[in-house]
């Protein structure tokens, strides 16, 4: 009987010493490209940092070599960032632990232009560089890509396994600002995306939209499709990053630009069905998704809008559940936390939304002025202007200011949350917010 006895304890003990190890290790979530797990600024770890500053909070703070607004990629122990450096385009591998740089390799060379006549080729708008589009890794891989066209996958030893030019393969860029969409994996693939002016009526050179996919350990192009719409000039110009949902059952690759919201099969590239029509000029704020909608802004602060996913073909009107208005972002995505939607606009308005209405349920202005997307993660909303001033506040349908971080530096990537830390990619710096 006490045999029993002692052995069923053990077995409890056993059981919920397991639990335990697993729900620490579900916690300590990777954060493994441009917004994310989800890709939607949004994770699921807890006790995560309120408080810290340049002299406090801080597990570890690092030099860059300047520079990019790029958002770091990190799996493990691992971190990895894009810089540009004079004319060179670097990925770096850092510890996690301590931030030590591990090994740096140069992907590519290229200038950032800076001035050319519109409607003729590519060039970089000050506030960033060819270092904007963020890497992307599955913990085999690491695919950084840059404004100049250059795509290339490395494992973690820091062999190149293959690399591509989209410029030299598929012409040269056409938008006004410079390239800045980031890559995503599916399973096998990594997929690219560019949207950008077609030059239609100005030049005997055609520019193209497209998707293309490439086998991720091959660097082999599985798939490539055209992405034409009704958009002209600079309207058909996007910088956002294509966003994976489930909806119904099926993989939906979500792409918002060119006046269109439109999805794909992301194993074949085909596309599933379409919303066209959304005007409002170039588009830089990418997608939230959840709730079976797609939540996206009209390019130059027009109407944010809630679009029904899973639908087939041409979509009409119908689609959309919902729109808003007034104070929306021009840069910043917003960002899903529950049945509650948060946006920062440029100039610091920030709104709180119910997703299936639309209802706004507060605005409120956080100090500062805003490029970098905010984040949601235990509850709370980070919000973080270009001037080292991280705003947080509850993520709720009441509005609830719990800290102002401030650190000495330019930031206008996003955050990064992974394994109890914030990280803070700044012109000049890498900081890791949190214990050591």
């Amino acid at each position: 009987m006490f045999v029993r006895a002692l052995k069923s304890t053990v077995e409890l003990a056993s059981v919920l010493m397991l639990t335990l190890l697993l729900a620490e290790f579900a916690s300590a979530e990777n954060w493994p490209q441009w917004r994310g797990p989800a890709g939607d600024s949004t994770s699921r770890e807890q006790n995560l940092p309120l408080n810290w500053s340049e002299t406090s909070g801080l597990a570890w703070k690092v030099e860059l070599p300047e520079w990019g607004t790029s958002t770091p990629a990190i799996w493990g122990d691992t971190i990895f960032v894009t810089t540009q450096v004079d004319d060179r385009l670097v990925l770096s591998k850092l510890n996690r632990a301590d931030g030590k740089l591990l090994w740096e390799r140069e992907v590519g060379t290229s200038d950032t232009r800076r001035d050319a006549e519109k409607r003729s080729g590519q060039k970089f708008h000050l506030l960033h560089n060819n270092a904007s589009p963020s890497p992307v890794t599955d913990g085999q891989v690491v695919i950084a890509h840059f404004g100049n066209g250059d795509l290339a996958a490395y494992n973690f030893a820091g062999e190149q396994l293959w690399k591509h030019n989209l410029q030299k393969e598929f012409g040269e860029y056409s938008i006004w600002w410079g390239h800045a969409n980031s890559p995503v994996l599916n399973g096998e693939l990594v997929i690219n995306v560019c949207m950008q002016d077609s030059l239609e009526g100005v030049s005997d050179r055609r520019a193209p939209s497209y998707l293309v996919a490439y086998d991720k350990q091959t660097g082999k192009q599985v798939w490539k499709t055209m992405r034409s719409t009704q958009a002209e000039a600079e309207q058909c110009d996007s910088y956002t990053t294509p966003i994976l949902y489930n909806t119904h059952g099926r993989i939906e690759m979500l792409v918002m630009g060119g006046n269109q919201i439109d999805a794909y099969d992301p194993t074949t590239g085909k596309q599933l069905w379409f919303l066209s029509g959304i005007t409002g000029g170039r588009t830089i704020t990418g997608p939230a998704v959840g709730h079976d909608m797609v939540f996206v802004t009209q390019g130059m602060r027009g109407n944010l809008l809630a679009v029904k996913t899973g639908g087939q073909g041409a979509v009409d009107e119908k689609a959309v559940a919902w729109k808003h208005d007034s104070n929306t972002p021009d840069t910043c995505c917003p960002v899903l936390w529950g049945h509650l939607l948060f946006t920062v606009a440029d100039n610091g308005i920030a709104m709180c939304l119910d997703a299936y209405t639309g209802h706004m349920h507060w605005k409120e202005r956080v100090p500062g002025k805003y490029k970098a997307s905010p984040v949601a993660a235990d509850g709370r909303v980070y919000f973080l202007s270009m001037s080292g001033l991280c705003t947080v506040v509850s993520a709720g349908d009441r509005f609830e200011k719990l800290a102002e971080n401030q650190i000495d530096d330019e930031t206008t990537a996003s955050p990064a949350i992974s394994d109890g830390r914030i990280y803070l990619r700044a012109r000049k710096h890498l900081y890791a917010v949190g214990k050591m």
